[in-house]
């Protein structure tokens, strides 16, 4: 699950046994990013208030096509496997979310919606490569300045997430086994799924 050694949850005490019953009420169960923190739940929760300030300030929808851009860029199944679930159950469905996690350009996005891809892709790629014209470019499209800058702290924030995750070894859970093949090979764009 991880190259480090985690709590296991029948061992958690104090803040890590809260951390772990915080994810087991949110999923159902403990997910391998939660034990990826289990010596550290004070930065996960950082990690989540940080994460939820940005997330509120964004559509749904536009945060998680700049999460994946982003996710997708880094090669992190995890975060692609996640985060693509949402936009295949809410907002895309599972062959449209195929098309954009292959190829946003030619998936049929609006203007907007590339653009969004576009730039969280570059933050992620090599944020000093994001010029004054990609920001105008959003801009001509009708975003404000803040909503730029929503845009790339999703993708900088996931960079955070996605990097700590795939430099410790988290694989993305089991449960995304289930997903259509097709979409699960689009989806794991880096590690594999884990076994169990």
């Amino acid at each position: 699950m991880a190259f480090i050694e985690t709590t296991p949850e029948d061992r958690a005490e104090g803040r890590t046994a809260e951390h772990y019953a915080a994810a087991r009420d949110a999923t159902g169960y403990v997910p391998n990013y939660a034990a990826a923190f289990s010596a550290r739940p004070d930065v996960y929760a950082a990690w989540m208030q940080l994460n939820g300030a940005i997330k509120s300030n964004m559509d749904l929808r536009r945060y998680e096509l700049a999460t994946v851009a982003a996710a997708r860029r880094l090669r992190s199944s995890y975060c692609v496997l996640a985060h693509g679930t949402v936009l295949s159950d809410r907002f895309l469905g599972p062959d449209k979310l195929r098309e954009v996690v292959i190829d946003h350009h030619g998936a049929g996005l609006d203007e907007v919606d590339v653009a969004v891809m576009d730039l969280a892709d570059k933050v992620a790629t090599d944020a000093s490569a994001v010029t004054q014209q990609d920001v105008d470019e959003l801009r001509s499209l009708g975003l404000s300045d803040a909503d730029v800058l929503d845009v790339v702290l999703a993708a900088a924030a996931r960079c955070f997430f996605s990097k700590t995750l795939d430099g410790l070894g988290v694989q993305a859970d089991a449960k995304f086994s289930e997903l259509d093949p097709e979409l699960r090979e689009a989806l794991t764009v880096g590690r594999a799924i884990a076994e169990q």
